[in-house]
């Protein structure tokens, strides 16, 4: 049974890595996994269907953020904001993957908007990346941090929901943790991350790379460059800055991504930033941008809750706890290890939190792991596999922004490196964590 888990991630990585597509990749690997525990076809088509509805409100929030940013960028607002930055940035590339990391970071704390800013920002930009020759690996790994390192460091937006989800289900389990003790056991995955961002930027994709040599994969999108054309702020632009500020404190006082999505969307229309009867357009390339995302996430739910319906994933910890005797050095890399396989799977973060306290609790306690090495274990493990899924927020916003034009591919551009320069640096870092602390 614990041999379920695995083979079926492995499988929807093998799937990805040979550029078969993620959406299909994950729904075969979970039958597989449903036929592997012995499910009848129609079982496995009830149990996958059924835990979709699990993704249903991040998979309708993405579509409303995908409508709300192409309302955005039809009212010509990003222009004044992508010319800006021509003029400061001035063909360095360095500072412009600072701007990235900085913006990509704002977005899950000071602005918690999530991966909705990508879609209007990232692909205006692209004359420019391809103009410096910039390395849009670099900028997948950027943007990826951004959206990843301050939800586990900073105990702000996205960041307190996750460092609270691991306070509450430790309570839960048994251990007691005040919160701004786990935020200080989540520096050790975050300096990991911090690591493997300056290697990323500085020494693997330092180099220049040039795009009129690459041959596009897919269909261009039908995002418009921004013209060279004198940016003049008129009263949409007011208007839509109104209905960004609304979303935003329509999101923060609700904590529904779909309320804030939905309030910014109307407000474009009700204030007149865009005309009433480009509804139609507006909705349909929102759904073109972000469907694909939306039915990922809905099937990634699919797949997670065929894993818990066979108890694939008990299995897993409890075959792996067999092994865990010996120093608290092997028990956190087994424990981490298994945790990177889930979370791998699942494509979420936070979705796997409360399925690894629930394992991770007893068998860390029994080993004599202190509160804090245990808050250092769950939220490394949550952690893992969130970088380099191709099922995940974190890789498919990146991807959804860069391959405009067809010249960037989802697994090899955005997963892998994002894998290698993350879950790596998160794991060893995490493991050293979990044992000083």
């Amino acid at each position: 049974m614990a041999s379920i888990v695995i083979i079926s991630v492995l499988l929807m990585v093998i799937l990805s890595l040979f550029r078969v597509n993620v959406l299909l990749a994950i729904v075969v690997s979970a039958m597989t996994a449903g036929l592997m525990a012995g499910l009848s076809f129609g079982d496995l088509v009830d149990i996958f269907t059924t835990s979709m509805a699990g993704g249903a409100n991040t998979a309708l929030s993405y579509i409303l953020l995908g409508g709300f940013a192409i309302a955005i960028a039809l009212t010509g607002i990003t222009k004044g904001f992508v010319q800006f930055l021509r003029r400061a940035i001035k063909g360095r590339r360095g500072v412009m993957l600072g701007v990235i990391v900085v913006i990509a970071s704002l977005s899950q704390n000071v602005i918690p908007v999530h991966i909705a800013f990508i879609p209007v920002l990232i692909p205006p930009l692209i004359a420019l990346f391809d103009r410096i020759q910039i390395d849009r690996r670099a900028v997948a790994t950027a943007l990826t941090f951004g959206l990843k390192a301050p939800y586990v460091m900073v105990p702000l937006g996205f960041g307190l929901i996750f460092q609270g989800l691991i306070q509450e289900h430790m309570e839960e389990n048994g251990v007691v943790l005040p919160l701004a003790d786990v935020t200080f056991a989540m520096l050790a995955p975050g300096l990991g991350m911090v690591f493997g961002l300056i290697i990323a930027l500085t020494i693997t994709y330092r180099k220049k790379r040039d795009y009129s040599q690459i041959e596009p994969e897919s269909e261009p999108s039908t995002v418009e460059e921004i013209d060279d054309a004198p940016f003049v702020f008129e009263r949409k632009h007011t208007m839509t800055i109104i209905a960004i500020v609304a979303a935003l404190v329509v999101q923060i006082v609700t904590e529904e991504m779909v309320l804030g999505a939905l309030t910014g969307l109307v407000l474009m229309f009700l204030l007149v930033a865009v005309p009433y009867r480009q509804i139609e357009d507006v909705m349909s390339r929102g759904i073109s941008m972000m469907g694909m995302i939306a039915f990922i996430m809905l099937t990634a739910s699919g797949f997670a809750g065929i894993l818990q319906e066979t108890g694939s994933v008990e299995a897993l910890v409890n075959a792996s706890s067999g092994l865990l005797e010996g120093n608290q050095l092997f028990i956190a890399f087994i424990l981490l290890l298994v945790g990177l396989v889930i979370t791998m799977g699942i494509g979420t973060s936070f979705g796997t939190i409360p399925i690894l306290a629930v394992l991770y609790v007893p068998i860390a306690t029994a080993a004599g792991f202190s509160p804090m090495a245990i808050a250092v274990l769950i939220g490394t493990a949550g952690a893992l596999g969130d970088a380099g899924s191709p099922a995940s927020d974190s890789t498919l916003g990146p991807t959804a922004g860069l391959n405009v034009d067809g010249k960037h591919n989802h697994i090899w551009d955005t997963c892998v490196p994002t894998f290698l320069h993350f879950n790596i640096p998160i794991f060893i870092f995490g493991l050293i964590g979990a044992v000083l602390l």
